[in-house]
């Protein structure tokens, strides 16, 4: 770990990694720790949407819609392989919010955000159209809308990727234990996993420690009381056989005020959430409840045609969101925009602390994190990452981004015809370019190593190790690749088999 560091992070979540690649392509020395895996909390627990957040109009949040609304199209020019348009179904329901307000609401979302490559709203007669289906006889009017999807938890890894290529160094498994300020700059104590701990120092320090940002903040020794205040709030998720054919998400209205998403989901799967509950324990053990689950259950029964049961459900997790306290009665209705929060008495050094935000405007908020720092260092460009594709995301024509990715997973095909066709559709929407780095000298699955299953072999996993900081089968089949849904239990263990064996 390097000696001293412009800037010190403290988190490895998306906000953590984001401030770490703007703040290395801006020519800043950077380190950034994390407690454990990249994304492995909050992170890689979201509904997968780059989203302006529709429900928000209605707290009167159109700064944040409006910048998330832009943030859309953006992400999607530097991030085609791992972000995709996903067209939304919004049926009305009679008795809750009226059509017209519907109406108001997506003509806002249309036109506000700047949109120019995904496609405008319309209105569907959901008793002719196919897409209405799915859905209970009593649902009748429609609207659908754009947003996008993503992996969430490589575009953390893809950052903190971007970010050491620029120089940054990044540490998992590696436990801040505070800091103070002595001489003109941060001393601060770091312990790795193994027991080693470091002592290093840095000019700035960045708070973006997820649910653990109070806690954080604890550790260090402040002239200064922090005004901020984080509200901690689980959202679950349920994962269920695919509930129908076609490939657009559903957006069903509840009568709580709530709004949850029916998203499709690793080809075989329908996702649905998210809840909101107040949490006040360590989010490290945060899961689906039985309250939650049912709750989830219910509430999409209440829009699909053949009704939902807990037993249906194949897979759950859960996140804990680090909302500001902002004082709303209910959690639903606490702010999803992020507060950033520096303390810099006169003459000291600075420390900013990243209360909330969303999975959609990571970018901008790290623009503004190294806006607010820019009195207290001296950066050699200024904001860069709008058009800067992160890695894997340099893919020829990515200005038509949807259509970038299907001629490179034609190309790929063609340059690999021995891989079969999902496994070159997934690896190429994972990997984008870097996926010629993976196969290297490879011409045939035999070349790839042990089969652990799902489309899996030795080679990916060796990459995955060798460049992405993944250590465990959890890291690999939850967070990198998603696989492990789709693998039996025998398949699963087997990964933790042969990790251990590689290690030893």
């Amino acid at each position: 770990m390097q000696a001293h560091s412009d800037i010190f992070i403290i988190g490895g979540g998306i906000n953590g990694a984001g401030v770490a690649r703007d703040a290395a392509g801006r020519g800043l020395s950077v380190t950034l720790v994390e407690q454990a895996d990249l994304a492995g909390a909050t992170s890689s627990a979201s509904s997968k949407l780059i989203h302006g957040g529709l429900r928000y109009l209605e707290n009167y949040e159109f700064g944040l819609v409006r910048e998330s609304l832009m943030e859309r199209e953006t992400l999607w020019k530097i991030a085609p392989h791992i972000i995709t348009p996903l067209r939304f179904i919004l049926p009305h329901h009679r008795g809750l919010r009226p059509a017209f307000i519907l109406r108001l609401g997506l003509f806002l979302y249309d036109y506000i955000g700047g949109r120019k490559l995904l496609p405008p709203t319309k209105r569907i007669n959901l008793k002719k159209d196919p897409l209405g289906g799915p859905l209970s006889d009593k649902f009748k009017l429609g609207f659908e809308y754009s947003d996008c999807w993503v992996d969430d938890a490589r575009l953390v890894v893809l950052n903190a990727l971007g970010a050491a290529e620029l120089g940054a160094e990044i540490h998992t498994c590696h436990s801040f234990l505070g800091a103070e300020r002595q001489d003109g700059r941060w001393h601060i104590k770091v312990k790795a996993d193994s027991g080693e701990t470091f002592n290093v120092t840095a000019d700035m320090l960045v708070n973006a420690a997820g649910p653990w940002v109070d806690k954080t903040l604890g550790t260090c020794k402040l002239m200064l009381k922090n005004e901020g205040s984080v509200r901690l709030v689980k959202g679950s998720h349920i994962v269920l056989p695919k509930l129908y054919e076609h490939a657009r998400a559903y957006t069903f209205q509840n009568s709580d005020g709530r709004v949850i998403f029916a998203i499709p989901y690793q080809g075989d799967y329908t996702l649905v959430g998210t809840t909101d509950t107040p949490f006040d324990t360590d989010p490290r053990t945060a899961s689906a409840g039985e309250d939650e689950i049912k709750y989830l259950c219910v509430a999409a029964s209440e829009y699909f045609r053949e009704p939902i049961k807990s037993a249906d459900v194949v897979w759950s997790y859960s996140g804990v969101r680090p909302l500001y306290d902002d004082g709303a009665k209910s959690a639903s209705k606490a702010t999803r925009d992020y507060v950033l929060e520096l303390l810099a008495p006169e003459g000291m050094s600075p420390i900013l602390s990243v209360y909330g935000g969303k999975v959609t405007t990571y970018r901008r908020l790290a623009e503004e994190v190294l806006e607010k720092l820019e009195p207290y260092a001296g950066y050699k460009k200024g904001p860069w990452t709008s058009d800067a594709p992160l890695p894997g995301g340099d893919l020829p024509g990515r200005e038509d981004p949807k259509k970038a990715l299907e001629d490179f997973t034609i190309d790929l095909a063609e340059k690999a015809p021995w891989l079969p066709a999902s496994l070159c559709m997934r690896l190429a929407a994972s990997y984008g370019t870097r996926v010629f780095d993976l196969l290297a000298d490879a011409a045939s699955l035999e070349d790839m190593g042990e089969d652990f299953g799902a489309g899996l072999y030795a080679r990916e996993i060796e990459f995955l190790q060798r460049t992405e900081w993944a250590r465990t089968a959890e890291d690999i089949l939850w967070r990198r690749t998603k696989l492990g849904l789709h693998m039996t239990e025998a398949q699963r263990s087997r990964v933790g088999e042969w990790l251990t064996a590689q290690a030893t």
